[in-house]
């Protein structure tokens, strides 16, 4: 716990001179909860590796008369074997700025030079020890974004198809995976946008990072500088402390956005600017942080509802479509609509613990037939409940509630009469789903319809199926 006044928790200082540890240690104590001297680094090394530090000083000699800094260098690459993300500063008596150079070529943070000034040494410390809290605060926000981005377990669906069109896709994901350029991944709800940019991750060069996702059209407007660029402490009343953004928590990695175009258009020259220069800067601060991302983005939009500079910019998606991949509604592709139904009856099965029952071929040509508007997501649903409520050694069409299904978005209903069906979790549903389809599935505009907020629509649409 770091005490009131003391920004930092743990400082080691490794040095064979009793006075040097005495002196480090009177000097920063008030920085550090902790000031740990050790004269030996076997000794330091125990410590370092189950507490860990906020910064290490280590000395570069420890034999009588070496100067070359051997032994420094042994050390230093012990304690970052520990920890790879320990800030080393290398403290210096002998050979100058080649030794510092090469030290800091060798993973140390910075260094110091013997005999020090006390305010350049706290300086220096000070801007380590930040550096490790930067460190740690990406490593979490990661480990966050990676958690809200992976599939439910169980949940994860491969890419399936052999359709002509499928096959398109399969042929551009195979020749633009393993390129650095950006992708504009086009499709409506429930297609499998954000398998495809999973895939193209995977065959990335960068498959071996993380892969953060931002769902744009879940973001508050509010929020969004925050929640993409970060914020540092009292930038604002709730911020009580620093937060990486998640555009800083992808670095290395790919970036995600999905549901780019609900992105209101009075925000998106703050992405564009990111992208452009690849830098963030958090809400609050005056330095800009270098971000090294591979952009992938997704939208329900149809290419001439972008193509619209009412609704996006040009010069966004210019940046982001260097390579476009269209994902075709299911509709458009029934030959792929038995593979998929055999995949999640059977994925299904296994999770619930239910037996595989055959699907009769009258079955699937219903299935087939049918135009399911709310493509793979829909099916997926739809195969759950069938394996859950089935009665029959056989499936039935009735099993997967096809006419309790939304209807084909091409058969738009018309608003119930007055003396019509009354009901107002049905007449809730038609309202939302006849906005959607006015809109063609534009989050942002479709709640301007209703009156709601995106968030309140969002939950509407889960709430019914939609």
């Amino acid at each position: 716990m770091v005490r009131e006044g003391k920004p930092f928790a743990r400082c080691v200082v490794i040095d064979d001179d009793p006075d040097i540890l005495l002196s480090a240690r009177l000097l920063l104590r008030d920085l550090f909860h902790e000031v740990a001297t050790f004269q030996s680094p076997e000794e330091a090394l125990p410590s370092i590796d189950g507490e860990g530090a906020d910064a290490i000083l280590l000395d570069a000699n420890f034999g009588r008369g070496a100067t070359n800094a051997a032994e420094g260098f042994h050390w230093l690459g012990e304690i970052l074997k520990k920890d790879p993300q320990a800030v080393v500063v290398m403290i210096t008596a002998h050979g100058g700025v080649n030794i510092a150079v090469e030290a800091m070529k060798r993973g140390a943070t910075d260094f110091v030079s013997k005999p020090w000034a006390n305010e350049r040494l706290l300086a220096t410390v000070r801007t380590a020890a930040s550096l490790r809290s930067s460190r740690q605060a990406v490593a979490r926000e990661r480990k966050r974004a990676v958690a809200i981005a992976a599939p439910a377990a169980g949940a994860e669906t491969p890419l399936l198809g052999h359709s002509g069109a499928m096959r398109r896709v399969f042929s551009l994901i195979e020749r633009a995976g393993p390129t650095e350029a950006n992708v504009l991944i086009l499709g409506e709800n429930g297609t499998g946008k954000e398998l495809v940019a999973r895939e193209l991750h995977r065959r990335s060069r960068r498959a071996d990072n993380v892969m953060v996702s931002v769902d744009l059209g879940a973001v508050a407007e509010n929020l969004f500088e925050s929640e993409l660029f970060g914020h540092v402490k009292g930038a604002f009343t709730d911020a009580r402390g620093d937060r990486v953004g998640r555009l800083q928590a992808a670095d290395g990695g790919t970036l995600f956005l999905d549901e780019v175009g609900n992105l209101p258009l009075h925000l998106q020259p703050k992405l564009l600017t990111a992208l452009e220069q690849r830098q963030v800067v958090p809400v609050g601060a005056n330095r800009p942080v270098p971000i090294d991302v591979r952009v992938i983005a997704a939208t329900n939009l149809p290419p001439e509802r972008l193509a619209d500079e009412g609704l996006f910019r040009p010069d966004l998606l210019f940046r982001l479509n260097t390579v476009e991949i269209e994902l075709p509604p299911l509709r458009e592709r029934r030959e792929d609509v038995p593979a998929l139904i055999e995949h999640y009856v059977a994925l299904f099965s296994r999770k619930y613990g239910k037996p595989v029952r055959l699907l009769p071929p009258d079955v699937m040509a219903a299935l087939q037939a049918y135009d399911w508007p709310g493509n793979v997501r829909a099916l997926r649903h739809a195969a759950e409940r069938a394996v859950i409520l089935a009665a029959d050694e056989v499936f039935t069409v009735e099993d997967f509630s096809l006419s309790r299904s939304p209807a084909p978005r091409a058969a738009v209903a018309a608003p119930p009469a007055l003396g019509a069906d009354l009901n107002l979790e049905r007449a809730e549903k038609q309202m939302v789903e006849q906005a959607l389809k006015k809109h063609a599935y534009n989050i942002s505009l479709a709640a301007a319809e209703l009156g709601l907020t995106r968030a309140s629509l969002y939950r509407r649409m889960d709430k019914h199926g939609l």
